[in-house]
């Protein structure tokens, strides 16, 4: 490759007092002068933390990705940016997404890279990392961290769907604390994210259907040595994606996108996915919409909780992502390039699968119905989404009355109250929960069944809110209502004992009042969005939009490219 091709040497192919400054600051790590002249610089955009323990051993998955790198001829740079961690960030990482997002654009722009490794695997780094590189659209290919072993607990396996069945245990008194203290340690075994069809395992999925990651990147487990080397093949392709210029926006065509709607349908991933394959596709300007999620044609193929019955581990041993995608050949759009340069189909045709248990086939699937739902109506005229695969077939069409809680604060002072006014037949409903409202959308979708339902045996609901849910929970869930509530949406003026009418084959959520009605509450509300006064938060309420368009920053759809317009030397 000339010189002059790699961008990286706008920056160390200087000559004068630039170069000199470019290069000798570099040198101070004890680089060699021959690894600046020439060779691809390829950028390892790191979301190591230690407060992101899904994330925790990217330290090691790095050096793989080097040494995959060195042996394909470029030269490896490790970055940081910032890591969200899902279990411990407050009030929510869903908040500082579009900051990572940011973090990424402009350190990938601002600095002498040619091509870039994503390492990211916790819920929200996946998704960020995947924006903000859209938004340079530079070679680009994704490690996930892979998933962690699955726990075992009393004789069982558990992951962290387990944990909102361990917590209505306990809130019901059949959980002591040295029971649930015990389980935590067997759930969480090993290095890597959580074990079931969660956010994370979901995102994992996503970016190989797409075509941005090598083929079994979704479900090797963490801990198995296969992860780093994965790693380190992903390390060598970079290098050879640079010299063939092929970049993310070659890649990610409407075509991947609609591939990576077909498999998280059959794979039964998380609702999440909606929101952000929404972002990147804004980021890269591919078209893409909510009525483009409705994939009912998709069965379940993938036996994985929380909607099936077994974990990422299994899923990898039984073929992984490329068997499944093997079975959906015939619906998938085959042709589309991968970040291997070849069609995806090359990724998957040779597959096997070894479990038929685990990985079904379309013509006996695991269920039926599979995917992501959006229903619309006059609660949510911008939609809303369900996934009815962890949902109860006897609520998928139910009418009931409202029981409102206006807040989260409000929730949880009133959920376990004797005297809350609820039975089996209510459909809850928590507002100010959205992207502006709360702010951030937290994971609290799915709300606890009340205390008094809960001890008479009820283990579902229908559930309503504009917040998300995480990947790893299960229910008859209503999420992301849009708009919502705190810009007044008709969230907003719900009512306790207003009904509900919910009708997941029709597509409908519609709150049984009149128009005069809905006009006449709106007219009397106030505002609710409490703006914060300063920072990031600020702009994050000012800024961000609502669920059906991704939720990402308005100013930050579409991209800005990989040119930097001036030298500061």
């Amino acid at each position: 490759m000339e010189k002059q091709q790699l961008r990286s040497q706008q920056w160390f192919g200087k000559k004068g007092k630039d170069g000199f400054i470019y290069r000798a600051w570099m040198k101070n790590q004890g680089i060699p002068a021959h690894e600046l002249q020439g060779k691809p610089v390829i950028g390892i955009c790191n979301t190591w933390s230690e407060l992101t323990p899904c994330n925790a051993h990217f330290r090691e998955l790095a050096e793989s990705v080097k040494h995959g790198i060195y042996e394909a001829g470029g030269f490896p740079v490790e970055f940081p940016v910032m890591s969200l961690g899902e279990t411990l960030i407050k009030p929510t990482a869903m908040l500082y997404r579009n900051l990572v997002s940011m973090d990424v654009e402009e350190s990938i722009r601002a600095n002498p890279l040619d091509g870039v490794v994503l390492l990211c695997g916790c819920d929200k780094t996946t998704p960020a990392l995947v924006m903000g590189a859209c938004s340079v659209n530079l070679p680009t290919i994704v490690v996930s961290g892979g998933p962690m072993l699955t726990g075992k607990y009393r004789g069982h396996d558990i992951s962290t769907s387990d944990v909102w069945r361990f917590s209505e245990a306990y809130r019901a008194g059949k959980m002591s604390d040295e029971e649930l203290f015990t389980a935590e340690a067997c759930m969480t075994r090993s290095r890597g994210h959580c074990a079931v069809m969660g956010t994370a395992s979901t995102m994992a999925c996503m970016v190989e259907s797409l075509g941005l990651s090598l083929p079994e990147n979704a479900a090797i487990p963490a801990a198995d040595s296969r992860r780093k080397v994965l790693a380190h093949l992903s390390g060598s392709r970079i290098v050879e994606m640079v010299k063939e210029n092929l970049v993310l926006s070659d890649v990610l065509t409407r075509r991947a996108f609609e591939n990576a709607v077909i498999v998280n349908a059959a794979i039964g991933g998380s609702t999440n996915f909606v929101i952000h394959l929404l972002a990147i596709a804004a980021r890269i300007g591919v078209d893409l919409s909510m009525d483009d999620f409705n994939t009912d044609n998709i069965p379940l193929l993938a036996n994985l909780q929380p909607s099936g019955k077994y974990f990422m581990e299994d899923f990898y041993y039984a073929g992984g992502l490329p068997a499944l995608m093997k079975e959906l050949h015939n619906v998938l759009n085959s042709s589309t390039i991968t970040v291997s340069g070849k069609p995806i189909a090359e990724n998957y045709l040779k597959s096997e699968c070894f479990n038929r248990e685990m990985i079904a086939t379309m013509d006996n699937p695991i269920n039926e119905i599979a995917g992501i739902v959006v229903v619309k109506g006059n609660l949510c005229e911008n939609g809303a989404v369900l996934k009815p695969s962890a949902a109860s077939p006897a609520l998928m069409k139910h009418t009931g009355r409202a029981v409102v809680f206006e807040n989260i604060e409000d929730y949880k002072a009133k959920i376990d109250d004797p005297n809350l006014d609820v039975d089996e037949n209510s459909i809850l409903v928590l507002k100010n929960v959205g992207p502006k409202g709360y702010p951030g959308m937290p994971e609290v979708g799915n709300m606890s069944i009340p205390k008094k339902l809960l001890d008479k045996g009820v283990t579902d609901m229908v559930r309503i809110s504009d917040g998300r849910m995480s990947g790893t929970g299960f229910g008859t869930v209503v999420l992301h209502v849009s708009p919502e509530a705190a810009i007044g949406g008709t969230l907003a003026v719900v009512q306790n004992g207003d009904i509900i009418k919910l009708d997941v084959a029709a597509g409908v959520l519609h709150l049984e009042l009149s128009d005069a009605e809905i006009i006449e509450r709106k007219n009397q509300l106030k505002a609710h969005v409490n703006l914060s006064s300063r920072g990031y938060t600020w702009l994050y309420q000012t800024h961000v939009e609502q669920a059906h368009l991704g939720a990402d920053f308005d100013f930050l759809r579409g991209g800005s490219g990989s040119e930097v317009l001036r030298d500061s030397h």
